[in-house]
């Protein structure tokens, strides 16, 4: 690449992360609205990642199944996860679980990726958002999104207990989630 070019790819990419958060993503098919008690928190689903988890969340999104839906387990500094009905960590929904879409996409903050057992396989509805960097996780668990707006919601979900593993007592939920292209 000629130092000219590089120099325009950088311009261009300096004045896209310049553009407010909502004007970077411009595919409502693919931004996840999440409306917790807070506020709302607008999410980029990354089909280029993780194509299959992608169209789980959608599925379940567009199916209600995260309305409602508990904070079960959040830690600061670390990451708030949700998506299981049952608010223990154990549930799930009635469909199989998926296999691993693990990419070298770095866990920092910001960026959801599924949760799932000791089997790389077993992501199924869980998810998890990123309050920080956690390289650990990197190539270890199937990023799929990342917050565009409303980080500081995220941010004051309600934590959980240190002694218990992050485990939240009367935990914050998900009002309600949708697909922005059905957003009316």
């Amino acid at each position: 690449m000629s130092m000219m070019s590089r120099a325009a790819a950088i311009l261009v990419a300096a004045l896209f992360l310049a553009l407010p958060a909502k004007a970077q993503s411009s595919d409502p098919e693919n931004t996840l609205i999440l409306e917790v008690p807070s506020g709302r928190v607008v999410i980029r689903l990354r089909p280029d990642l993780a194509p299959a988890h992608v169209e789980r969340i959608k599925t379940l999104t567009r199916e209600g199944f995260y309305d409602g839906v508990p904070f079960h387990r959040v830690i600061e500094g670390f990451m708030a996860q949700t998506g299981d009905p049952t608010g223990t960590g154990t549930g799930g929904s009635k469909y199989p679980d998926l296999q691993a879409e693990f990419t070298g996409t770095p866990f920092e903050r910001g960026v959801l990726g599924m949760a799932r057992t000791s089997d790389p396989d077993s992501a199924n509805s869980q998810f998890f958002i990123m309050f920080a960097p956690a390289p650990h996780l990197n190539g270890q668990y199937t990023a799929f999104g990342e917050v565009i707006e409303g980080m500081e919601h995220v941010d004051a979900i309600k934590k959980g207990s240190v002694a218990q593993n992050g485990m939240v007592s009367n935990p914050d939920r998900i009002v309600r989630a949708r697909i922005a292209a059905d957003v009316n």
